[in-house]
């Protein structure tokens, strides 16, 4: 089999300007849901009864639905009920960071309660407040032991935005479909697409845990 990779070099200003898509709306996703995912994971272990009840039925049932039908409906279904019509990428946007939030939120409680309650207790002995035992004793250690799996949720946010391209956002993926239909080398194509997202996400993985490894010894208790 021939390969002919003249369709994506003809066309790499175009899927560069979806990279640039791809980029900034993973970006996003990651700043949004890390913001949402420790507000709800912090009112989660330390909110009243009646909140933790709600953010609980969110948390099951964005990790219960794919994040494929939350981005359709936040497009299509949305609107219809509020007549608000987001244009694709913010769609995305909230979509995505609105279901990540969910798994952020689980990480977030999980590392907090993976503090032994001794320290907590001894921070109460030494007359500190709740907000400075968590702040002061709790977050520190359990950030640092949260780090790998944040690692892999920020993966996670970078290759969720090529779901972008089923509502039209013209990210990487989008644009290498359009180049595929177009030039009939869809292998080619999206070969060099499969190397682009490797060429992100893997260093960005060794990175975390590159750091990880370093700062590890302070989260231990």
């Amino acid at each position: 089999m021939d390969f002919n990779y003249d369709p994506v070099l003809q066309s790499w200003r175009f899927l560069l300007d979806g990279l640039q898509v791809t980029l900034l709306l993973s970006g996003g996703v990651a700043a949004c849901s890390l913001i949402l995912g420790t507000l709800v994971g912090l009112a989660r272990r330390y909110g009243p009864q009646w909140l933790r009840v709600v953010l609980v039925f969110y948390i099951d049932s964005m990790r219960a639905i794919p994040v494929l039908v939350v981005l359709v409906w936040i497009y299509f279904a949305l609107p219809a009920i509020t007549g608000w019509n987001l244009p694709p990428f913010w769609s995305a946007l909230f979509a995505l960071s609105f279901h990540l939030a969910a798994y952020v939120a689980e990480v977030i409680r999980a590392g907090i309660e993976s503090v032994r309650p001794g320290q907590v207790r001894a921070g109460l002995a030494l007359g500190m407040s709740g907000p400075q035992i968590v702040r002061k004793i709790v977050l520190p250690q359990a950030i640092v032991r949260m780090m790998p799996a944040f690692g892999s949720l920020l993966s996670l946010a970078i290759k969720d935005t090529a779901i972008a391209a089923v509502i039209a956002v013209p990210e990487l993926m989008r644009r290498a479909d359009a180049v595929a239909g177009q030039s009939y080398a869809p292998v080619e194509v999206f070969s060099t697409v499969m190397i682009i997202y490797f060429l992100i996400i893997f260093p960005v993985t060794r990175a975390v845990d590159m750091v990880y490894k370093r700062i590890a010894f302070l989260g231990r208790s």
